[in-house]
C-alpha cells in the first residue's frame, strides 16, 4: 500500500468533536484506512508509510467548494462595483466570448493550484471548454462535478440547441474520467438565460440519463420577477414544473426564496450552495441560510468565480457566511461555527 500516515494532529471527528489521533490513508485507493490512537494506526499501516507530522495542527476533512467558475481566475478583478446583470452583460461576457480553449485551462490550472492551496479537495464548475478543464483536474489529483454551462440569450436556435447539446455531451464523454474523481452534470446557467424549450428538453435528456442537473436560481430579485410576471409562478416552481428538482439538483444562490420555496427544495432534495462573498460582492442579498437548515435543505458553500469573489478560498468563505448568516438571520446565533465547517464539508460533498 502506498500510505500517508499523518501523525501527531488533533482530528476533526463527524460529530464535531476534537481529539487527538493518527490518519492513514491509502494514496493509491484515495481512502482513509484509519483514524485512531498511534499503536492503531502503526499496526494498520506497517513498517512502509510515509509519515506527515501534524503537530499542532488540525486535521479536517478535505474542503468541497461546491459552486465555482474557476478559469475566471483569469478575470479577478476585472469588473468591480456592477450589479450582476450589468457585470455580466456589459464585461463578463463580452472578454470570455475572446477566450481560447488554452486560456481556459491556464486560468483552471491556476485555479486549482489556489483551492489546493487553501484546502479545496473536491469542486463543481461551470463553465465552457470543460475537456481542458477535465486535463487539469486529472493532473492536479482532484475530484470534480463538471459541466458545460448554457446560455441561450442573444443566440439563434441553431446556436441555441448547439449549447445543449454541448453540455449533453461533455456530461456523458467526461463522467468517470481521471480514474473515476471526475463526475458531470447537465448545467443551464440559470431560469432566465436558457430559454423554457431549451431548459425542457435539456433536463428531459438530462433526466433520461441519470444525469445531475446545476443551475444559478433566485439569484438577484432580476431573476426573480421577469419569471413571476411571464410564468405566474415563483422561479423554483417553474423550476419544478419543467421537471429540474430533485434530490440530484444543485442549485447556486438561492438568495431570494419565499418560505414555499423553501418547502419545495426540502421536498425535493434538492440542494443549494450558499456564495456569500459572491452575494455581498455584487449585492444580490443575503440568503436565508438559518432558515434554510432548520427546513431540511442541504446547504453547500461554493465561491463562485474568482472575479465576483475575488478569491477561492473557502475559509474566507465560511467566515463570510457565518457573519452574514447571524445578519440575514438577525440572531447572533444563527449559521454557527459548526455549520459553516459542515457546509464547506460534508454538505458540499452531499450536494455533489
Amino acid at each position: 500500500m502506498n500510505s500517508l500516515c499523518v501523525t501527531g494532529g488533533r482530528v476533526l471527528c463527524p460529530d464535531g468533536r476534537v481529539e487527538r489521533a493518527d490518519v492513514l490513508i491509502d494514496r493509491d485507493a484515495g481512502t482513509i484506512r484509519a483514524v485512531g490512537s498511534p499503536d492503531e494506526v502503526a499496526d494498520a499501516a506497517g513498517a512502509a508509510a510515509e509519515t506527515l507530522d501534524a503537530e499542532g495542527s488540525l486535521v479536517i476533512p478535505g474542503l468541497v467548494n461546491a459552486h465555482t467558475h474557476v478559469a475566471m481566475t483569469l478575470l479577478r478583478g476585472y469588473a468591480d462595483d456592477k450589479p450582476l446583470d450589468t457585470w455580466l452583460r456589459e464585461d463578463i461576457w463580452p472578454v470570455e466570448g475572446a477566450f481560447s480553449p488554452d486560456d481556459v485551462e491556464a486560468g483552471a490550472a491556476l485555479g486549482v493550484v489556489e483551492m489546493i492551496r487553501s484546502g479545496t479537495t473536491a469542486f463543481a464548475d461551470m463553465y465552457f471548454a470543460m475537456d481542458r478543464v477535465a486535463d487539469v483536474v486529472d493532473r492536479a489529483g482532484l475530484r470534480a462535478r463538471l459541466g458545460h454551462g448554457v446560455v441561450t440569450v442573444g443566440k439563434d436556435e441553431e446556436a441555441a440547441a448547439a449549447d445543449v447539446a454541448e453540455s449533453l455531451r461533455v456530461a456523458a464523454e467526461l463522467d468517470g474520467a481521471a480514474d473515476g474523481r471526475i463526475r458531470t452534470a447537465f448545467m443551464p446557467h440559470s431560469l432566465t438565460t436558457v430559454g423554457e424549450d431549451h431548459l425542457r428538453a435539456g433536463i428531459a435528456d438530462a433526466r433520461e440519463a441519470g444525469v445531475p442537473v446545476h443551475l444559478h436560481a433566485n439569484e438577484t430579485l432580476d431573476e426573480v420577477d421577469p419569471i413571476v410576471a411571464e410564468q405566474g409562478e415563483r422561479p423554483l416552481a417553474y423550476a419544478d414544473d419543467l421537471g429540474a428538482l430533485d434530490d440530484s439538483t444543485f442549485l447556486a444562490h438561492g438568495v431570494h426564496v419565499d418560505d414555499t420555496e423553501i418547502d419545495l427544495l426540502a421536498e425535493s432534495g434538492a440542494a443549494v450552495v450558499h456564495c456569500p462573498a459572491s452575494n455581498m460582492k455584487l449585492a444580490s442579498g443575503m440568503a436565508p441560510v438559518q432558515r434554510l437548515r432548520e427546513a431540511g435543505v442541504t446547504v453547500a458553500l461554493g465561491t463562485d468565480g474568482a472575479a465576483s469573489n475575488n478569491d477561492l478560498d473557502l475559509f474566507d468563505e465560511m467566515r463570510d457566511a457565518a457573519m452574514i448568516g447571524k445578519l440575514a438571520a438577525e440572531d447572533a446565533s444563527a449559521v454557527p461555527a459548526e455549520a459553516v465547517v459542515e457546509m464547506a464539508t460534508a454538505a458540499g460533498a452531499d450536494a455533489l
